[in-house]
C-alpha cells in the first residue's frame, strides 16, 4: 500500500524570505493561501504583469513586495523557499534547477516531480492549526477534509489551549512528571463518548 512519507512542518514565514515567480491566477492562489495562514509572511512576487486582484491583495500586506520584472537567477539570493507558477514550463523548470543548485526548497505548481513540498489544506482555530496532505494526489480531498475539520472542531478550542498553557506553567517536577500530568488532563480529548 502506498504511504504518505511527507514530513509536516509549520514555518514562521515572517522570519523567512519567500519568492513567488508568477503573477497570474496560480500566483494569486499561492499568495492568498500563504497570507491566509501567515498574514505577515515576507514574500516577494516577481512577474512582468500582475492580476489586479493580486495587486490588491499585496497592497493590504506591507510584508509583500511586487517586482514587475521577468525572473532572473539573482532573485534567488537570500531566499529560504520558492514557488514558481508561471504559464511557461521552461521558466518554471529553470527556477527549479537553480533552486536545486542553491539548496533552496522549491514548489513548481501542478508539477509534483518538481516539488520539495506541497501546500496542503489548513484548518486554523486560534492557536490550533491542522495541516492536511493527500501526498499531492487530490487537492479536492484535502479541501473536503479541511471543511470537515473546520465544522467539527469547536470554536472555543483556543480557550482550552490557553487554559492548558497557563496550567502547564504552574506544574512542578521534572519534564517526565509534567508530561504525564498533561497527558492525564488531555486524555478526555480522545474519548469517543
Amino acid at each position: 500500500m502506498e504511504r504518505n512519507e511527507l514530513y509536516p512542518v509549520f514555518l514562521k514565514l515572517h522570519n523567512l524570505n519567500v519568492l513567488i515567480v508568477g503573477g497570474g491566477n496560480v500566483g494569486l492562489e499561492k499568495l492568498s493561501f500563504m497570507l491566509k495562514s501567515s498574514p505577515n509572511a515576507n514574500v516577494e512576487v516577481v512577474a512582468p504583469r500582475f492580476l489586479p486582484e493580486l495587486e490588491g491583495l499585496a497592497a493590504k500586506h506591507p510584508s509583500v513586495i511586487l517586482t514587475y520584472k521577468k525572473f532572473n537567477r539573482w532573485m534567488l539570493r537570500k531566499r529560504h523557499m520558492v514557488i514558481a507558477c508561471t504559464d511557461d514550463l521552461k521558466v518554471n523548470k529553470r527556477v527549479f534547477d537553480l533552486c536545486r543548485k542553491r539548496h533552496l526548497i522549491c514548489n513548481i505548481a501542478d508539477t509534483p516531480d518538481l516539488c520539495d513540498y506541497y501546500l496542503g489544506g489548513i484548518v486554523t482555530k486560534g492557536n490550533v492549526k491542522i495541516a492536511i496532505s493527500t501526498n499531492g494526489k487530490s487537492p479536492t480531498t484535502a479541501k473536503r477534509l479541511r471543511e470537515f475539520f473546520e465544522e467539527i472542531i469547536p470554536d472555543d478550542i483556543n480557550k482550552m489551549v490557553e487554559n492548558l498553557n497557563e496550567y502547564r506553567k504552574t506544574l512542578k517536577g521534572n519534564f517526565e512528571e509534567k508530561v504525564q500530568k498533561m497527558n492525564e488532563i488531555t486524555e478526555a480529548l480522545k474519548n469517543k463518548e
